[in-house]
């Protein structure tokens, strides 16, 4: 699975999470970039992260992510 396919997923699911058919996600999107994302709506983004990727993250990996982008490539690395 290369990283094009993997935002293309990520902007799927973050749209639907937060209910924002505007939401374009790239590699520095943070929560401080869309309005709803809070402690609260990050553990719902998680969880249907996990499932639109079939996998589960570590806590430290959901601790350690800065951005968008090192989500990505957790997935990318798990995905090979």
């Amino acid at each position: 699975m290369d990283m094009k396919e993997i935002f293309s997923r990520l902007n799927k699911v973050f749209r639907d999470v937060f209910d924002d058919d505007t939401i374009t996600v790239n590699p520095k999107t943070t929560a401080n970039d869309i309005e709803d994302w809070d402690s609260l709506e990050h553990i719902t983004l998680i969880s249907a992260v996990e499932r639109e990727f079939k996998m589960k993250f570590r806590m430290g990996e959901i601790a350690s992510m800065k951005n968008v982008g090192e989500m990505a490539q957790i997935i990318a690395k798990r995905a090979k």
